[in-house]
């Protein structure tokens, strides 16, 4: 998708640094925004500079209402959200009328994400783009980046976690896995990639370390939720043991790039792009 040159960027910033990598594009090329931080979701102090709202996520009327208030054309959704239950929700009435109109509660996150670009294009006239199109440095296509490379043990791991992934994706289930010899030691559920490399410490067994996996569903939204790894990524995996990384070359955030591969080379992992297509 091809944004509008200077068209006023509207940000739904979730937590973590992607929305600042996004603002920083912007005054790059000297691109209006106008950011809404997601109350308890986003850190307000992120953003003192910058002009921003604070809005609880189930305020949807008040976020569109701003957005149109500050001539935003188009929209991007950035950062990890933590999906609320209906009671701390709290909708709007514009929230609750999107909500009854899609079930959007009982969808998985894909279906939601879908749906809710739908109403903002669709219902009220915006453009939604995703990441790709603001910061083109944040994609890779397939091949290895940086100085090591799996063996066939590691490519045997890792295209037995593409095939137990693509069967996850059709529950809406997981973007991300890790596999040690052929063994899936855990699962990406709603706790997130951190959350479960922590957890692979105390479960990996003897032998070749573990790998991550991670891609995004087959049939994804790719303007929302893509799969991301930054530095933190790369330090959390190597505490756990784990000793590379297999990713999306078609669909696969990297947060600084060139310093995730870096630290990928220092301390000894591989980061393997692969495309999922390929594997059956």
């Amino acid at each position: 998708m091809t944004t509008t040159p200077k068209a006023k960027l509207g940000i739904i910033a979730g937590s973590g640094r992607l929305p600042l990598r996004l603002i920083d594009a912007c005054i790059k090329v000297n691109r209006p925004y106008f950011v809404i931080a997601l109350e308890g979701q986003a850190n307000p102090e992120d953003y003192r500079n910058h002009p921003y709202e604070i809005v609880r996520i189930g305020a949807a009327g008040k976020s569109i209402k701003l957005f149109k208030k500050h001539d935003v054309k188009d929209i991007i959704m950035a950062g990890p959200v933590r999906r609320p239950s209906i009671a701390a929700l709290r909708p709007d009435g514009t929230a609750l009328k999107f909500m009854m109109k899609t079930g959007a509660m009982k969808q998985g996150d894909d279906g939601l994400l879908s749906a809710l670009i739908k109403f903002l294009e669709k219902d009220h006239g915006f453009r939604v783009v995703g990441v790709e199109d603001i910061l083109q440095d944040t994609m890779h296509g397939e091949g290895a980046l940086g100085k090591h490379r799996p063996d066939k043990d590691a490519w045997d791991d890792i295209n037995k976690a593409v095939r137990t992934l693509k069967v996850l994706a059709s529950a809406d289930v997981g973007q991300g896995l890790v596999i040690q010899d052929g063994l899936v030691l855990a699962v990406e559920a709603i706790e997130g990639t951190d959350a479960m490399i922590r957890r692979v410490k105390d479960l990996k067994r003897p032998g070749a370390y573990p790998i991550l996996v991670k891609l995004r569903k087959v049939g994804q939204e790719t303007r929302a939720d893509l799969p991301t790894i930054g530095i933190d990524t790369i330090v959390n995996a190597y505490k756990s043991g784990i000793r590379g990384i297999a990713f999306d070359g078609g669909g696969m955030i990297i947060m600084d790039k060139k310093d995730v591969i870096d630290k990928a080379n220092e301390l000894g992992l591989f980061l393997q792009a692969i495309d999922q297509e390929a594997i059956e």
